[in-house]
């Protein structure tokens, strides 16, 4: 009910229509350009929602990340480059359908399976949402801090990297977390006698430079010997009878992955589209058809990534828990504004919460009527020589950090984070679990120490508190099979060293 009576009155508001509409236009124009994630829109352009209002902010932002996944097939069909790590599966059989000549049919079969998924995902968030955090008002502090706890552990997964990494890149996240002013004592830690760092550093910069400037820098190479993409008119998108057959029970197989996997800490779009795609062909009559234009191979990953988007929001906005970075961008956003994510965000401020939620249906039909009839606008762009585009990135990132504290110190601080984010790519370091490590750190310092506090400095009083103890118990499962994991890894690695051997 509140999301009519306080949600669409909100997002309907002009502003908050305009901004929703530049957020998805410009999320889809990133997803269609190959090399640059929607992680990065969203990183590039959060310096400018700290001039608008909280709510105007999100719903910008969140449209940055859906309207990325929406964007991201373009480039996967008809380019078979990505526009997104979760768009990945799509080049499978979306580039052969664009080769035998159906690159129109497989753009709209995508655009037409997100906003199912997206329009399904946005119905989760509204239903599960109050309840999730009604429960979560009974947490105490021992609470959050285990729940806080098992999620930076879960991030530690996030990626195709060695887990070992990943929980490493979390605890170097936690480390940059604890620079500037201890809230108990106000003692500066680690600042080095830097009064630029008395305020640690800004989520802004360290996520533009981790993704924004990595991400340039990796691309540059990548980029140089692009193929131009065939000309798609709006007449020749629409598919066949036999088609839209084919699609309504992998959009719907598809949705559910996305739904189940977009809350779960360290999961996310990208898994959800693989695990959907995977699923897809065990189920199949004839799995010999992937890989060579089936049209389930499109539709099913694209809705599982489109609803993973929306449920991602899920624990952000009603546990103050995110569960991938650019939900950890977004959490800080809200955290510059001074609101504080949570179960006490639909008390507090039910205008942010059930506006964005309403601000998810307004801005997937505009994704609808920018992925259709403008599709020759995105095929147009894929033209733009990327020896112009990069460059432009690149300014772009300097003036947005130099806005927020006019410091020269800030510009030199992100292109060192710049080229550390690099050098973790070229090492298979994943930059994520480091963005949630920063943001979740301190709130769990902050939780450790009130929780400790209540018990009076005994650990154990904490396995006394039943839901606590379930978290910590599931947390040293997890490390332990993280362990089992990379044992199992490294014996494989050993055998396969000794066959090659003999």
């Amino acid at each position: 009910m509140e999301l009519f009576t306080i949600g669409f009155p909100t997002a309907l508001s002009w502003t908050n229509l305009f901004y929703c509409f530049a957020g998805v236009f410009m999320g889809t124009l990133v997803g269609v350009l190959p090399g640059i994630s929607g992680l990065t829109a969203v990183a590039l352009l959060l310096p400018l929602t700290f001039v608008l209002d909280p709510i105007t902010g999100i719903i910008m932002l969140g449209g940055i990340y859906y309207g990325a996944e929406y964007g991201g097939s373009t480039a996967s069909i008809l380019l078979n480059l990505p526009g997104d790590s979760s768009n990945a599966i799509t080049c499978l059989d979306g580039y052969p359908l664009a080769k035998q000549g159906r690159a129109g049919p497989a753009l709209f079969i995508t655009t037409f399976a997100s906003f199912v998924a997206a329009a399904f995902g946005t119905v989760l968030v509204a239903a599960v949402g109050p309840p999730l955090a009604r429960l979560a008002l009974k947490f105490h502090s021992a609470e959050y801090f285990a729940a806080i706890l098992l999620a930076l552990i879960a991030a530690g997964t996030i990626g195709q990297g060695r887990r070992v990494k990943g929980i490493a890149m979390v605890v170097f996240g936690m480390i940059l977390g604890l620079i500037g002013i201890d809230i108990n004592t106000g003692e500066f830690r680690y600042t080095f006698g830097q009064a630029s760092l008395y305020d640690g550093f800004p989520i802004a910069m360290l996520a533009m430079g981790l993704f924004g400037v990595a991400e340039v820098i990796s691309s540059v190479n990548q980029m140089k010997y692009v193929a131009k993409p065939e000309k798609v008119t709006v007449r020749s998108l629409m598919p066949t009878k036999d088609d839209m057959r084919q699609i309504w029970r992998p959009i719907l197989r598809g949705t559910g992955v996305g739904s189940f996997f977009g809350p779960l800490p360290g999961a996310g779009p990208t898994i959800a589209s693989f695990a959907a795609y995977a699923l897809e062909k065990r189920v199949a009559r004839d799995p010999s058809r992937f890989g060579k234009g089936a049209v389930e191979g499109i539709a099913s990953p694209e809705a599982a990534n489109n609803a993973a988007a929306q449920t991602s929001f899920i624990p952000t906005l009603t546990l103050g828990i995110p569960g991938s970075a650019t939900m950890a961008i977004i959490l800080g956003a809200l955290l510059v504004h001074g609101i504080q994510p949570g179960p006490q965000l639909m008390n507090d401020n039910p205008a942010l919460f059930w506006g964005v939620v309403a601000s998810f249906w307004i801005g997937n039909v505009f994704l609808l009527i920018l992925n259709i009839p403008m599709i020759g606008l995105w095929v147009r762009i894929l033209k733009i020589p990327y020896r112009f585009l990069y460059p432009t990135i690149l300014t772009l990132i300097c003036i947005g950090v130099y806005s927020l504290n006019n410091s020269v110190f800030d510009v030199g601080l992100v292109i060192i984070f710049g080229v550390v984010g690099y050098i973790m790519k070229l090492l298979e370091f994943e930059p994520a679990p480091l963005l949630i490590g920063f943001i979740l750190g301190p709130i769990l310092e902050v939780n450790f120490r009130r929780a400790m506090l209540l018990a009076r400095g005994s650990f154990t009083a904490l396995l006394e508190r039943p839901v606590t103890a379930a978290f910590l118990a599931a947390s040293a499962v997890m490390l332990a099979w993280m362990v089992y994991s990379a044992v199992k890894e490294r014996r494989k690695a050993r055998e396969l060293k000794r066959v090659h051997q003999v």
